[in-house]
């Protein structure tokens, strides 16, 4: 009941900040993942092995900290709106050039380049939706904001189902330019962010040069924490289609249901803790959550029936989205005003950077051991959970700070 009030109390510009952030979110999120889908499918054609497919996950990953730098300048300097229709646009056009690919060579360069393009859109949109949204609002929309990557990954499912049987895999890809649409929604209801607005005499190039100097010490701790992060939801997240076909045998129509499950435990998660972490704290939310889900790692690779698995990865992502429910709200309050944009998206996609090589990581694991991806799955992820246990709970929190006093 609380939050239906709160979505209710958002005013109509409030309401469109945020739903142009998370609609350009889960579209971005759905257009990565299709990758995932069709891993097979585009080695197959390509005459590659998985791992050589993979790496167009790991060129993305690692190309998303140039977009973030480049579109969270632009967004700290002229503001958010404009830099992420730019974003919403060529990651779709990639998106659509990338289902044309003659060879595994320009897939993977469309794939890098597409990365750059997507890598500037989570700083600007999570910027703008909660810069615009009331403080009081702030945990349960974070936790819905970060959903839309689940929800992405939801609608690749779906239409993996539906469209690779009969289409082919190159028709993922075709689907995938649909969000440039999104770039004509923000243009014409979409209001740049008053925190912005009130802040803007103050960028100039000195003073951006300052506050970075100012604020280096908490920039490395946010890419340290982001790279757990990365590691822990591409860890559970990248290679388990795969798995399922690979190791489990499973077909399309089985993999479609248990990705719909896990990511509706994804979403549910999400939003549940990141509303929670308005009472509990950001912190202590990040901690819970990344323990609970080490415990049920067993379960989410070891079960060998569709009803096993499926549970196990709905528990699974229940509760590393629910970590990540608390990440925008999180990096967004730690963040100054002067870059918020900049330091919130680049964070983020350094943190993706270094955590780039987990699917190639996963995928050779598994390949020297006669395609046992459990027990590559079940070492890393096990390991990073710890991780995000340890840097989370021994870092700093500025849950509630009102984003006026602390410019």
């Amino acid at each position: 009941m609380q939050a239906i009030a709160l979505l209710r109390s958002l005013t109509p510009a409030q309401r469109t900040a945020f739903l142009a952030a998370y609609l350009g979110w889960t579209l971005d999120a759905f257009d990565y993942f299709v990758v995932v889908f069709v891993m097979k499918d585009i080695a197959h054609d390509f005459h590659t092995t998985k791992t050589s497919v993979a790496f167009a996950l790991l060129l993305t990953l690692a190309c998303r900290p140039i977009g973030a730098a480049i579109f969270g300048i632009a967004g700290d300097r002229w503001g958010r709106r404009v830099p992420l229709m730019v974003s919403v646009s060529l990651y779709s056009v990639l998106e659509l050039l990338s289902g044309f690919a003659p060879n595994l060579t320009s897939f993977l360069i469309l794939r890098a380049l597409f990365g750059v393009a997507m890598g500037g859109e989570w700083g600007l949109g999570a910027s703008l939706a909660l810069e615009s949204a009331p403080r009081a609002a702030r945990g349960l929309l974070s936790g819905i904001l970060q959903q839309g990557y689940p929800v992405g990954y939801l609608l690749g499912a779906v239409l993996y189902r539906f469209v690779v049987p009969g289409l082919g895999w190159r028709w993922m890809f075709f689907i995938g330019v649909l969000p440039a649409l999104l770039s004509l929604f923000i243009r014409r209801h979409v209001q740049e962010s008053p925190v912005w607005q009130k802040g803007q005499s103050e960028q100039t190039p000195m003073r951006i040069v300052q506050v970075i100097r100012q604020s280096a010490g908490m920039f490395f701790f946010l890419v340290l924490l982001m790279t757990a992060f990365n590691f822990m939801s591409h860890g559970t997240q990248d290679n388990y289609p795969t798995f399922l076909q690979i190791q489990r045998h499973f077909g399309p129509n089985t993999v479609s249901n248990i990705a719909i499950i896990y990511n509706i435990g994804a979403i549910l998660g999400g939003i549940l803790v990141g509303t929670l972490s308005e009472r509990i704290g950001r912190r202590r939310a990040i901690v819970i959550s990344a323990l609970l889900a080490l415990t049920v790692v067993p379960l989410w690779v070891s079960g060998t029936t569709p009803a096993t698995l499926a549970l196990g990865a709905f528990l699974m992502q229940f509760f590393v989205q629910g970590a990540w429910g608390v990440v925008p709200a999180h990096l967004s309050e730690l963040s100054p005003n002067q870059l918020r944009s900049t330091f919130t998206g680049f964070a983020y996609q350094l943190g993706n950077l270094f955590a780039s090589y987990n699917s190639v990581l996963q995928t050779s694991m598994a390949e020297r051991n006669h395609n046992d991806y459990a027990s590559a799955m079940k070492l890393v992820v096990s390991i990073v959970l710890i991780a995000v246990a340890v840097i989370a709970g021994a870092g700093p929190e500025a849950r509630g700070i009102d984003y006026e006093e602390a410019r």
